[in-house]
């Protein structure tokens, strides 16, 4: 992943100042934040719903076989 030096964050700033002007630039700032916000929480909650599926399955895994072999000992048993 490509990192980010401080004098690149340095020019996009500038950049961004001139472009949106000084009075806008920490509304775009602000509004830029909330929206990565909401990303990250909704990639955790992804995140989280995945893992519990997988647990899910997994431990569905686990069950089904240990009940078919009660069933056989009780058969052979």
């Amino acid at each position: 992943m490509p990192q980010i030096g401080w004098l690149e964050i340095l020019s996009i700033a500038i950049i961004a100042i001139l472009v949106l002007g000084p009075k806008e630039f920490p509304i775009a700032l602000k509004k830029i934040g909330s929206f990565i916000g909401k990303v990250k929480g909704t990639l955790s909650n992804f995140q989280k719903e995945i893992s519990s599926i997988t647990k899910d399955v997994n431990l569905e895994k686990e069950i089904i076989p240990e009940k078919k072999n009660k069933e056989k000992i009780k058969k052979n048993g």
